[in-house]
């Protein structure tokens, strides 16, 4: 358990922090991180601005804006950055890894419950009722994006082009990433007001009180860039990424299940601009429709779950490769289990290792240039384009839960009273996720039951 930390006093700044006490409020932070990447960072903005004055606000806010540019869930980048940023190279490591592991841990757990016991009354009822709520979910993730994304027409206009694409076209997503991209940068050269990117959290108002690490402490040594480190972390990275790789394809082959996972969220991580909603598209593509690891309810059911857990929502990765690795029985029959928990890791290192390189290798660099146009712009306009993409998801899972036989089956009523319920709750009333979650699951198993 993490040690009690006494509030510093109003006037004096904070006693510099050990690399044990920040180990200990890290492990703590991955076992509570619940309500998504706006809770996460939440929580670390109390912790670590608020009470311990580890860091001043613009601090926090200037670290955060750059995690908000990068591809990848960017509460877990901005644990990894005030780590490096405090105790260089290691405490970015520890930080991002135990903002991650309990997650892990906890879902390869419940995967294997849910295979196990997944027909089981209770277990059906209980995500009979979660699966509505996934659909509101991800329509407030649509309009909280979009509310912040969509600033004026132009961007309004590359959300319906997205959409579109995805919808009527059947586009990839990766190339509709790429060419948001392409508009970005000619809208920002040709019209660079419709793309000026205004930050995610605005400016730095508030104080509370000196920091360790204030507005005009010089940045730390090792936070200087120099391109003789940026090569040397690139170095080690592209190892960290090569040998896996290359012993998963010796001694299982390019077309086995566990290589083609490694490389599908290689690229899926590099595909996640805009946070865990924008890239579940994609990986509902590769994992259901391409590879055919999961079925379309499976992946609903692993969405819920990984909103019931602490950590970043993108470790439904790991749901997704345990059940695929179990139910192909990836290393025989006699192995399911742990067939599972192995695709769970394996997709996990290679979903996270390039945020930990975008950090640790990237960050002085890219954090020098966030505000240039040319820079932020291609940004912008991916971020609008998930929008686009979001919503095409969002109907996708109303279907899936509205009509599970398809049109010419019959309309389920029950859990579209739920659906609404939950979108009520999330859009009107402001109740957390994990509320919303459990609430439908309770009344989910009360629903079957009576239905029963």
């Amino acid at each position: 358990m993490t040690p009690y930390t006494p509030k510093p006093a109003p006037d004096q700044a904070p006693p510099a922090v050990s690399f044990g006490q920040a180990f200990a409020f890290w492990l703590k932070l991955g076992f509570i991180s619940f309500g998504g990447p706006a809770g996460q960072i939440a929580i670390m903005h109390q912790e670590l601005v608020e009470r311990r004055r580890w860091l001043s606000e613009q601090r926090f806010l200037h670290a955060l804006n750059f995690c908000m540019v990068l591809p990848g869930p960017e509460a877990q980048q901005l644990a990894t950055y005030i780590g490096w940023l405090m105790h260089k190279t290691w405490g970015g490591i520890v930080a991002g890894v135990l903002f991650v592991l309990p997650s892990l841990l906890i879902l390869v757990g419940l995967s294997w419950v849910y295979i196990a016991f997944g027909e089981q009354p209770v277990v059906a009822g209980l995500f009979f009722g979660i699966k509505p709520a996934v659909v509101a979910i991800v329509v407030q993730a649509t309009h909280r994006i979009g509310s912040r994304a969509l600033k004026n027409n132009c961007l309004w206009g590359i959300a319906a082009a997205s959409f579109l694409a995805i919808f009527a076209l059947n586009l990839p997503f990766p190339a509709i990433v790429a060419a948001a991209a392409v508009m970005g940068y000619l809208g920002g050269r040709l019209a660079p007001g419709a793309f000026q990117s205004r930050g995610g959290h605005g400016a730095a108002q508030k104080s509370y009180g000196p920091a360790l690490m204030d507005d005009h402490t010089p940045t730390p040594e090792h936070a200087q860039f120099r391109w003789r480190r940026l090569m040397h972390i690139g170095l080690v990275g592209g190892v960290l990424w090569a040998l896996p790789m290359a012993w998963l394809t010796v001694v299982h082959g390019w077309a086995h299940t566990l290589t083609q996972m490694a490389w599908f969220f290689t690229k899926a991580a590099l595909l996640t601009f805009g946070g865990a909603y924008a890239v579940l598209p994609y990986v509902y593509q590769g994992a259901v429709a391409d590879f055919g690891w999961l079925t379309p309810t499976q992946m609903m059911d692993g969405l819920a779950l990984g909103e019931t857990t602490p950590g970043p929502l993108i470790m439904v990765v790991a749901f997704v490769g345990f059940v695929g690795a179990y139910a192909k029985a990836v290393l025989g029959p006699d192995a399911l289990f742990l067939a599972g928990a192995v695709a769970a890791y394996v997709v996990t290192w290679f979903t996270f290792l390039p945020s930990f390189l975008f950090i640790l290798a990237g960050g002085p660099w890219v954090e020098s240039r966030h505000h240039a146009i040319q820079f932020t712009a291609p940004l912008t306009a991916i971020t609008a384009a998930v929008v686009g993409v979001i919503l095409n998801l969002a109907l996708f899972f109303g279907h899936q839960v509205l009509w599970p036989m398809g049109f010419s089956g019959p309309f389920d009523g029950a859990s579209a009273v739920l659906a609404l319920g939950a979108a009520i709750a999330l859009l009107r009333f402001q109740r957390s996720v994990l509320q919303v979650i459990v609430g439908c699951a309770v009344l989910g198993l009360l629903a079957k039951t009576l239905l029963v």
